[in-house]
């Protein structure tokens, strides 16, 4: 039978090699999936962008401003 010395460096070896093998799989996965989060992000911000200007122009509507500018340059461009 063993020493437990020995036992105890197999049980802290496969602990620390255990340990390595994690951190490089989560390097590795986070440089994966980084230019993907990226790319939400960007996608993201110009929905973001489409959807703040649709509300402005809801918002302008509801107040009757827009149509009111639209209607008087169009106004004065046809005649």
């Amino acid at each position: 039978i063993f020493p437990p010395v020995f036992c105890w460096r197999i049980f802290e070896t496969a602990r620390y090699s255990a340990l390595i093998v994690g951190i490089i799989y989560g390097k590795r996965r986070y440089d994966h999936l980084k230019p993907i989060a990226a790319e939400e992000r960007r996608i993201e911000e110009e929905e973001k962008k489409v959807r703040e200007e649709q509300e402005r122009i809801a918002k302008q509507l509801a107040e009757g401003s827009l149509f009111t500018q639209t209607y008087c340059t169009a106004h004065i461009w046809t005649q």
